[in-house]
């Protein structure tokens, strides 16, 4: 299947609002307990989760790592809208989350260094996706943790049908929608190869984790400085 890209924010405040209520608790879990069960309860810090959306990762990571700070990114007002509440909402014990409206090579953040760079289905909204390695590159701390989780695009349109029906039912119809552009603009394992061999971290791991997501994960060269 070719790649069809797809917008690189979510800006309409609607559609953020169906995105953010929609419950994706299960596979959010899922996704911090394989980065936990990889590389340990005690991450690298600070963390960083670019393309945080509402926030549902970056809170998780904050839960789960009580002593952490956590900066969440992402380029969409309408999105971090959403977050920024959540956590007034929650009052941040702490103050440990935090939230910017950034976009990727996230510029205002240029001499910052972290610990543990994580995201959640960023990857397939650029249209440039060298964008997110370049960033790790540059925002990574030395020894850094690394973990990526994204869509793979399906072969043909019967497996696209197939995630539809599996994953896609119960969906409200905005986010169906969203959900079919994104699997159409999604990379699969052998291009996420060539793209981190195009910037030099051929060292991190890429694989198929279950029908639809596939991960990229490990650490970076480097001892990382108390």
């Amino acid at each position: 299947m070719e790649r069809i890209c797809e917008p690189e924010l979510m800006e309409d405040p609607q559609q953020a609002r169906a995105y953010a209520d929609t419950d994706f608790s299960r596979s959010d879990r899922v996704l911090v307990e394989r980065l936990l069960d990889r590389h340990g309860a005690d991450l690298p810090e600070p963390i960083i989760d670019l393309g945080c959306g509402p926030g549902n990762i970056t809170f998780l990571l904050a839960e789960r790592c009580p002593t952490a700070t956590v900066l969440g990114v992402d380029g969409s007002a309408a999105m971090l809208a959403i977050a920024e509440q959540r956590r007034l909402t929650a009052g941040d014990p702490g103050a440990r989350v935090r939230f910017l409206r950034e976009r990727l090579p996230c510029a205002s953040l240029a001499g910052r260094r972290f610990g543990t760079l994580v995201s959640n289905s960023l990857l397939h909204h650029l249209h440039d996706p060298l964008l997110l390695w370049r960033t790790v590159q540059e925002r990574a701390a030395p020894g850094a943790v690394v973990f990526m989780q994204d869509l793979r695009r399906p072969a043909d349109e019967a497996e696209l049908e197939r995630h539809l029906r599996r994953h896609g039912a119960s969906l409200l119809p905005l986010v169906r929608s969203d959900y079919v552009h994104s699997l159409r603009a999604a990379f699969t394992c052998e291009e996420v190869v060539a793209q981190l061999a195009q910037v030099d971290l051929a060292g991190l791991a890429v694989q198929a984790i279950d029908d639809q997501y596939l991960c990229v994960q490990g650490r970076l060269p480097g001892r990382l400085t108390p």
